[in-house]
C-alpha cells in the first residue's frame, strides 16, 4: 500500500484499496491545514502529525468494534481535544474519473476572488475556481493532499430538475485528466443521489479536522 495520503487516495481512485484486515494506517498530515480520518472497508487511515503511538493507544481504549473505532465518537472527540482542531460531519467520500471535453456553455466562470463561494471554499481548498449556472454553483479546488474536489449548490427554486447531476457531471469534464472527489453528508440523500447519477462512486467515509 502507498505510504503517503496522496498515494492512498490515488490508489483508491483506481479501485485499489487498503487491505480489509481491520487495521489502521497512520500517515503524516499532507499540510498544516488538514488532518483527519478516512475509513475504507475494514481498514482506516489516520493522517496526523500527532504521535502514531497515541493514535493506537486511543483506538485501543475506545471500547468499541475495532473495524469502526476510528469513526467512533470517542476517538473523534479525543482527536479534537488532542489537536485543538474542529470537525463538522462524517462525509461519504466519492470519486469519479475525468471525462473529455470542457464545461457546457451554460456555465460561466466567476473571476471575483471575493465571491462568497470562493471565500467559503478557500477555508478548505487551494486553487479554488467557481462557475455559475442558472440556479446553481460549481466549485473546484485542491483539498486534502492536493486532490481535486468538487462541491455544487443548487438554489431552492431550481431543484428537482437534474441541475445538481449536470453540475457534478460538468466537474468531470473540467477535471483535466485526473479523478475528481466529492464529499457528501450521509443525510443529504438528494445530493448523494445526484453525484451517484453523475458517475461518482462511494469509496469510504471521511472526517476532516481543520485548525480551530
Amino acid at each position: 500500500m502507498a505510504d503517503t495520503l496522496r498515494g492512498i487516495l490515488d490508489a483508491a481512485a483506481r479501485g485499489d484499496f487498503p487491505a480489509a484486515d481491520g487495521g489502521t494506517t497512520v500517515v503524516p498530515q499532507p499540510s498544516g491545514r488538514d488532518a483527519g480520518v478516512l475509513a475504507f472497508t475494514a481498514h482506516s487511515v489516520v493522517f496526523t502529525d500527532e504521535d502514531p503511538a497515541w493514535v493506537r493507544r486511543t483506538l485501543a481504549s475506545a471500547d468499541c468494534d475495532a473495524l469502526a473505532a476510528t469513526m467512533n465518537v470517542r476517538f473523534l472527540a479525543a482527536f479534537t481535544e488532542r489537536t485543538g482542531r474542529r470537525t463538522d460531519t462524517i462525509d461519504v467520500m466519492t470519486v469519479a474519473d475525468p471525462l473529455p471535453g470542457g464545461p457546457p456553455p451554460a456555465l460561466e466562470e466567476v473571476g471575483d476572488p471575493g465571491h462568497p463561494r470562493v471565500v467559503s471554499a478557500r477555508r478548505r481548498r487551494d486553487d479554488v475556481r467557481v462557475w455559475t449556472a442558472d440556479g446553481g454553483v460549481l466549485v473546484l479546488g485542491r483539498g486534502i493532499a492536493g486532490r481535486l474536489e468538487v462541491a455544487v449548490e443548487v438554489a431552492e427554486g431550481a431543484r428537482h430538475r437534474g441541475l445538481g447531476r449536470r453540475l457534478a457531471l460538468a466537474a468531470r469534464r473540467l477535471a483535466g485528466g485526473e479523478p475528481v472527489w466529492a464529499q457528501v453528508s450521509p443525510g443529504n440523500a438528494r445530493s448523494l443521489r445526484a453525484f451517484q447519477a453523475a458517475g461518482y462512486r462511494p469509496v469510504g467515509a471521511e472526517a476532516l479536522f481543520l485548525p480551530g
